[in-house]
């Protein structure tokens, strides 16, 4: 894929760090004019040996006023990008584009009281952004963050997600979030337990949460698996919670990850 100079900077990689064989975080240098909104993604790329460059699409973790920016990333065995990347080293060169992407961003919602997160994998990287973003803790009433993983040693950012609410510019608007954290191949404690759609059919995401989920009060995001987004969008629809489109408000807004 060809990219023109001008759609593009080139950042420096400050750091990677593996979670799990399967999971790395990585930094990077930021653009002074580079501007998202929390929730949205950029593309970047990786320049080959032989030239060409290898572009994928990354949420941004780190907060819109961040001086760096920050990605959450899965392995991809023999995948192109990530074959890439595993070769550079702080200090390398990665392209970003200048542009920033996506809409799952809280101006899908003009209103809403409670506002639920629900992710999967490295589908928790947007909300990141969000939770690190002061707008979200202004407009909503009660936020829920539920992060799904397989294992327990998958489930990334625990020490980022347990320090938000005690952030100072939140001047106690922290207790606001709940974090519901699901284990679906292993029993973990203080951890749910199932696949998210199963937690939400027998009401038990609810109970935990201590809140209900309604057309009146709930704007629901929903970002990571295609599967889980599917089935969980179908779910919800048979709760009268509905996607959020440009001509039709609604209480549901999705990205789908791979």
């Amino acid at each position: 894929m060809t990219v023109s100079e001008e759609k593009f900077t080139r950042q420096r990689l400050l750091e990677v760090q593996t979670l799990t064989p399967t999971l790395f975080t990585l930094r990077t240098t930021r653009d002074p004019g580079f501007r998202f909104t929390a929730g949205q993604f950029a593309r970047l790329g990786v320049r080959k040996p032989s030239g060409s460059i290898v572009w994928r699409a990354y949420s941004m973790v780190s907060a819109p006023h961040d001086e760096f920016l920050d990605f959450f990333s899965i392995v991809v065995p023999d995948g192109e990008f990530t074959s890439e990347l595993s070769r550079l080293e702080p200090g390398d060169e990665l392209l970003i584009d200048k542009q920033a992407f996506g809409f799952l961003t809280l101006d899908r919602f003009p209103d809403g009281r409670d506002l639920w997160l629900l992710a999967t994998g490295t589908g928790l990287a947007p909300f990141l952004s969000i939770l690190q973003d002061f707008e979200v803790w202004q407009r909503f009433e009660r936020i829920v963050l539920v992060y799904s993983a397989r294992t327990g040693s998958e489930l990334a950012y625990q020490q980022l997600i347990r320090e938000l609410p005690e952030r100072e510019y939140l001047e106690g608007l922290g207790s606001k979030l709940t974090y519901l954290p699901v284990v679906t191949r292993e029993r973990v404690t203080g951890a749910l337990s199932g696949r998210i759609t199963t937690l939400i059919e027998s009401g038990e995401l609810e109970r935990a949460a201590n809140l209900k989920l309604t057309p009146e009060h709930s704007r629901i995001m929903l970002c990571g698996n295609p599967q889980m987004i599917e089935d969980t969008r179908a779910l919800l629809k048979t709760r009268d919670l509905n996607l959020a489109l440009t001509r039709r408000p609604g209480q549901v807004a999705v990205e789908n990850y791979w």
